[in-house]
């Protein structure tokens, strides 16, 4: 299955020599419709909260914005509820530095970057494509069956372990349709749970 990952801001001709027989599908914020709703920023509404049960929110971003805690502010539940793909982003300029992610809504524990990754993102994102985009990935399955794809998103890391360059969706969607999903379980945490 010919599915690639690449940075959308690379420029059409150098994307079109890289890649000359590829499809080529945006899949960003800023893509079209039905494109778009593979992005984490996507308000697609009840995606579970993970490690918080019985609350949802309405995008992949806004549950992550909302667990993120600075060194003046705690877990924002006003990110769950915003609809509009914009007025997501909480930033170290404003709040500080980052000290974790909240392990779910009321926990007591932050999480490591890469733990908040495994136990927030991936189950939120995966949750997303399994019950929200079965249709989209459905579709990228047929596309890669018959031609390169190829799929844009800001980044392209697709690896978790890597704290210095944010996760990519399109590698994550990538990763699934290959069935190598990332681990959800922090390998490095020891067997009583704690980080």
């Amino acid at each position: 299955m010919p599915i690639q990952v690449a940075s959308r801001r690379r420029s059409a001709a150098s994307l079109a020599k890289a890649f000359p027989e590829a499809q080529i599908i945006d899949v960003t914020s800023k893509a079209a419709e039905p494109w778009v709703r593979l992005s984490p920023f996507y308000p697609h509404g009840g995606i579970p909260v993970p490690r918080t049960p019985g609350v949802t929110g309405q995008s992949v971003e806004g549950i992550w914005q909302a667990l993120k805690v600075f060194e003046t502010t705690d877990v924002d539940l006003t990110k769950l509820d915003v609809t509009s793909m914009t007025g997501l982003k909480r930033t170290v300029r404003r709040y500080g530095h980052v000290r974790g992610h909240r392990d779910g809504l009321h926990g007591e524990r932050l999480l490591s970057y890469e733990t908040a990754r495994r136990r927030i993102y991936l189950p939120a994102y995966r949750w997303v494509l399994e019950n929200k985009t079965p249709d989209l990935i459905e579709r990228l399955r047929d596309l890669a069956s018959e031609q390169e794809v190829l799929l844009l998103d800001y980044t392209t890391n697709g690896d978790v372990t890597d704290p210095m360059t944010p996760l990519s969706h399109a590698a994550l969607v990538r990763l699934h349709l290959h069935d190598e999903w990332p681990d959800e379980d922090d390998p490095s945490l020891r067997p009583d749970g704690q980080a």
